[in-house]
């Protein structure tokens, strides 16, 4: 496996002494854990590459970690670790990356990372790639306390079902120990408060601390809680701050994946709401992870964003539509039932209406596609009208072909617009017309049959189709 290091991305060594330092200028290593295999998640697919609302778990972490102040971050990783490390260098080509070969413990795998630790950070924060929901103010704060004079900070929850979680037992605002559920006794395991595992370390004493951890346990591995103890023992400071349960899940099957996408929805949903955008049934609506919603947008039940969709201020999306790598202008309208497929891009005031696909087209300012339509790589000019049931006929079986629908156009109901072909500024087409030729500005087009009407034959078309069925029947 190809590992990238400090040296090989140019970042130079950094000073440890964190003497006075206020947290904005303190440097900062986040190391986070990437290697386990995630048997449970019954998949070919990396543990930590499960997405959640569109991006892996592990970006989740390394976006945090960067907008956290983390001015660096070693990836450490086992399991499938070429295809881990390349999702890591698609999303943060400066994270570097390291192998952990053999898998014991927390300790050993944060000491993987030495070479990146060695460089010397004034904090050291031990993150986990399937704990996505960390938030940066959590971060901060825990960085906050080494500003503040604590070598050792652990990450604690309060639960009404500690079961099966570490203990951390404190004295005033001191952490003496974390103790695990088998080892806790009667009075220890009535303690609610407990370890998420997530500990920030002054980088100052981090290296000796896991270098002191033993494997003297019944599964003879190393483990990063034990720094606790030991650095109780040295006299150096250790405490643990409270966070929201929420903040420190981490994911082993498919029930807590999905939980834990139910609760990131939940957050970006909120946050929507604070910053004006409505939703009638927010609970209905599934953002992706870049999903950009401006103010005044109106959202009704049932919307699915994909990735790379943005909506201007004003804009109303109405209930069970689909939209993915779309840009929808100011005050525009979509749907209901509508797909806006890659590449659309509607303009201020456009209208895209029910049961309408789109894809790499771009609908000009006020234009208007109400009904039943499909419009594939188009350019529809500003104020068009699209008639109901209208279609592009952009792919030949072999290539695909443009269709250009000039300003003011209005293409009349069940129009076959055959790609490429251009319809020009203010021109019409007659319902049902096949048109495959260019319509010069102004111009009318008409490609249809002409209508003959055929005296009486109706009769005689309903006794042959009645003569038929009651033949059929008697079968």
């Amino acid at each position: 496996m190809v590992s990238r290091t400090f040296n090989d991305l140019g970042i130079p060594p950094m000073t440890s002494d964190s003497s006075n330092k206020p947290a904005a200028e303190r440097s900062c290593l986040t190391v986070i854990l990437a290697a386990g295999e995630g048997k449970r998640m019954a998949s070919d697919m990396p543990k930590v590459l499960h997405p959640v609302a569109g991006l892996p778990m592990l970006c989740h972490v390394l976006q945090t970690s960067i907008e956290a102040g983390g001015g660096a971050r070693a990836v450490v990783v086992g399991s499938q670790a070429e295809r881990v490390a390349a999702a890591v260098g698609d999303f943060d080509p400066n994270a570097t990356i390291h192998e952990q070969t053999v898998r014991a413990g927390t300790a050993h795998a944060v000491l993987a990372a030495r070479e990146a630790i060695e460089q010397g950070f004034d904090d050291v924060v031990m993150l986990y790639g399937d704990v996505p929901l960390i938030r940066t103010e959590t971060l901060k704060t825990a960085r906050d306390q080494l500003a503040a004079g604590q070598h050792i900070v652990v990450l604690g929850f309060e639960t009404d079902d500690p079961h099966g979680y570490g203990r951390l037992l404190t004295e005033g605002d001191k952490l003496l120990a974390i103790r695990e559920q088998k080892d806790a006794t009667d009075e220890e395991r009535s303690v609610t408060f407990c370890n998420s595992g997530i500990i920030a370390f002054s980088g100052e004493h981090v290296l000796s601390l896991l270098d002191a951890v033993e494997n003297d346990n019944a599964q003879g591995e190393y483990y990063a809680t034990d720094t606790v103890e030991i650095g109780v023992a040295r006299g150096l400071n250790v405490s643990a701050i409270t966070v929201p349960e929420e903040d420190t899940l981490g994911v082993n099957d498919r029930v807590q994946l999905a939980q834990v996408e139910a609760l990131w929805q939940q957050r970006r949903r909120n946050a929507l709401l604070r910053n004006g955008v409505t939703m009638q049934v927010p609970s209905s609506v599934v953002l992706h992870h870049d999903t950009v919603i401006e103010r005044d947008t109106v959202i009704e039940p049932h919307v699915v964003f994909g990735s790379k969709v943005s909506v201007a201020a004003g804009a109303t999306i109405r209930a069970f539509s689909h939209l993915e790598g779309v840009s929808v202008g100011k005050n525009a309208a979509v749907g209901p039932y509508a797909r806006l497929r890659p590449g659309t891009v509607l303009g201020e005031g456009a209208k895209i209406g029910n049961f309408v696909e789109t894809k790499a087209a771009y609908v000009g300012a006020g234009a208007k596609i109400n009904h039943l339509s499909y419009f594939g790589d188009t350019e529809i000019g500003a104020k068009a009208n699209i008639g109901a049931g209208s279609i592009t006929c952009n792919y030949d079986g072999f290539g695909k072909h443009k269709t250009i629908v000039g300003e003011g156009a209005f293409i009349g109901t069940n129009t076959s617009l055959v790609a490429p072909v251009s319809v020009g500024k203010n021109a019409n087409t007659a319902a049902g017309s096949v048109i495959y030729k260019d319509v010069p500005d102004d111009d009318l087009a008409i490609e249809r049959g002409e209508q003959v009407n055929k005296t009486g034959r109706a009769v005689t078309l309903r006794e042959k189709n009645r003569a038929a069925k009651e033949a059929k029947s008697k079968t």
